[in-house]
């Protein structure tokens, strides 16, 4: 949940200030031996694949702040957050896939780093390969469920998450709903916002915002790590040499990483990735085929859709993108609560225009409204403002609808139903393009980075 910090700092070495501004960071980094004596590991491929670890690791953290950001309680000393990000050969793109804690896995035969008792391999969740053999473990287990060769290990923990935003200056976050968790204490009202280090570490902790729990907080993830690529590119920071040399110190002086990725492999990656944006980072995650999948010692894991992942691993293997090239989406199109294809609308022409309706109804189906394909006549032919009519429990569809019609009037109509009514006025002039403020929540589906960042392109 961390690892916009890590993948930041490759982000911001494309300014190429080199060794100049870099000189002595290297020392800063704390090395762990991820690969020690591996043997039978997958076969590489093409690009550059990066296994970011975000523990739970809380020792740095000050007591105001535990109480603050609701951090109290004993860590597992286990994984939060794991993602795969893929560094294409080319350097133009980066496919980063969440693996969720909770997955379902069977480690290799190991030795336990705390009791030095030697296991065979056997089922867990994910995110306890850390707590039993930590990062080689980590490492392998990985290896052996994607069958994708890991070049480089990087953790991150709740402290350098913090000092990396803080140093970035915030990273921007939009909600078109409120986001309230009372367990860490997020409380967010609707609209954009400019998240610090404490705040931004609620909103990518936070599991209590709906019923999709990790799933949808694996999204937030995902959500806030395109807004800080966009930060890093779009704010000016990478022509700073030291704003760069603070936020590089920052996440290097506090994060560890594998022996072989220091600062020479980040200064050649950086350089490599120049014009690196948002649009040229891609977003998923591992395929779920059953939640609640119960394992006898383990509990209720998430076990993975072999078909599907065993697709996913391979394109990152073959350095293929995750999804087809999509068009970047237009300028003026509208974040909203409810996806337009999830709400049915009757349209009613409520002027002496003939045509109108027909016009309405075409419009709002193609920006995804599932319209009845059967426009009306209104009662009265001399309506002046388009009108929205709903049941009071549909509101957020209501809401998304009025949306899409400019200057609209919303009417609740207690005991309507499920059908919208939208009744098209004489200021009608447009049906303006709306799109989902989440991406889909079932697991496998592929956003990219521009499609989810706040502002210019949403």
């Amino acid at each position: 949940m961390r690892m916009s910090s890590a993948l930041s700092v490759v982000v911001l070495a494309s300014a190429g200030i080199g060794h100049a501004v870099l000189t002595g960071l290297d020392s800063d980094l704390t090395r762990v031996d991820a690969f020690k004596d591996m043997k039978n590991r997958p076969r590489a491929g093409h690009g550059m694949n990066v296994l970011l670890v975000g523990t739970d690791g809380r020792d740095r953290i000050s007591e105001q702040e535990r109480r603050a950001y609701r951090l109290g309680g004993a860590p597992c000393h286990c994984t939060d957050t794991m993602m795969i990000v893929h560094i294409s050969a080319d350097r133009d793109r980066a496919s980063v896939v969440s693996l969720p804690r909770d997955s379902y896995a069977v480690t290799p035969a190991h030795t336990d780093r705390t009791t030095g008792e030697r296991h065979k391999g056997h089922p867990l969740k994910l995110n306890a390969a850390y707590a039993e053999g930590g990062p080689q473990l980590t490492v392998r287990t990985v290896e052996a469920m994607t069958k994708v060769k890991i070049d480089h290990y990087l953790e991150v923990d709740f402290t350098s998450f913090m000092k990396t935003v803080d140093v970035l200056g915030g990273v921007q976050i939009c909600t078109v709903q409120p986001l309230k968790d009372r367990y860490t204490g997020l409380d967010l009202p609707a609209g954009t916002h400019t998240l610090k280090g404490g705040q931004a570490l609620q909103y990518v902790r936070s599991r209590h915002l709906d019923g999709a729990s990790d799933l949808s907080r694996m999204q937030r993830q995902q959500r806030f790590m395109a807004a800080t690529i966009d930060r890093a590119t779009s704010s000016g920071i990478l022509l700073n040499p030291m704003k760069f040399r603070d936020v590089t110190k920052a996440v290097l002086g506090s994060v560890r990483a594998d022996r072989g990725f220091g600062t020479d492999e980040l200064l050649a990656l950086g350089r490599a990735m120049r014009d690196f944006s948002p649009s040229s980072s891609e977003f998923t995650t591992v395929p779920v085929q059953a939640e609640g999948y119960a394992v006898k010692g383990v509990g209720s894991t998430l076990k993975w859709d072999d078909a599907a992942a065993g697709q996913l691993f391979a394109a990152l293997r073959e350095d293929q993108p995750l999804a087809a090239h999509r068009p970047a989406p237009r300028t003026g199109v509208v974040r909203v609560p409810v996806d337009p294809r999830q709400i049915r609308v009757q349209v009613a022409n409520g002027t002496r225009t003939a045509g109108l309706g027909k016009r309405v109804d075409k419009a709002l189906r193609a920006t995804g409204f599932r319209t009845t394909g059967a426009p009306v006549n209104a009662p009265a032919p001399d309506v002046e403002r388009t009108v929205v009519a709903y049941d009071p429990r549909w509101d957020n569809s209501a809401k998304s609808l009025a949306a899409a019609l400019p200057g609209s009037e919303l009417r609740a109509v207690p005991g309507q139903g499920g059908t919208l009514k939208v009744i098209a006025g004489a200021d009608f002039e447009e049906v303006r393009e709306v799109r989902p403020e989440q991406p889909p929540r079932q697991t496998g589906a592929v956003v990219r980075g521009d499609e989810v960042v706040c502002g210019k392109r949403t």
